[in-house]
């Protein structure tokens, strides 16, 4: 009985700890912000959009829809913690028609170009790799009036991290 009355004892105490309130000391210029809080679209201009992606590997939109004929800027915010060598993300637009898993396969032995393979044969645009807190900005003219696959290239996360670009 008085094994019993430590064991519960114990639990009680684990969740007594677990829920106490714990503060994180921010980094300068590093936000912790929840991914809701984040960005939000620019208004007014269809063509600026605001991506994010987190330590989950998710970006929070899987569908992207812009003006045919017009500038567009991509804002990627990583608003994870991770580091671009542990987590890193981008966000990589394909041209019509090309595979998205050769794609992916081909950018995960692309390291020294930030997993853009060399050619760039394959991609209308992209931004550069990020980590945790950081942001980088994309702009190019939107192609023609289709849809398009976009993904994060780092090795692996194109599996999880795509979605599609709808060009209207």
């Amino acid at each position: 009985m008085k094994v019993l009355k430590v064991l519960v004892f114990s639990i009680f105490a684990v969740i007594a700890v677990s829920c106490g309130d714990k503060k994180e000391e921010k980094k300068a210029g590093f936000s912790y912000e929840k991914k809701s809080e984040v960005v939000k679209e620019a208004q007014g201009d269809s063509n600026d959009v605001v991506i994010t992606g987190n330590d989950m590997m998710q970006f929070n939109k899987q569908e992207i829809r812009i003006k045919a004929g017009q500038k567009v800027k991509i804002t990627l915010t990583h608003v994870g913690k991770m580091d671009k060598n542990v987590m890193g993300h981008n966000f990589v637009l394909l041209k019509s028609g090309v595979d998205l898993i050769a794609f992916g396969n081909k950018a995960s032995s692309a390291k020294d170009t930030e997993y853009i393979p060399d050619d760039g044969a394959d991609v209308i645009a992209h931004t550069k790799l990020i980590g945790g807190g950081e942001t980088t900005v994309v702009e190019f003219d939107a192609p023609a009036a289709g849809t398009y696959d976009f993904l994060c290239s780092f090795p692996g996360h194109y599996a999880i991290m795509k979605g599609k670009l709808i060009v209207e």
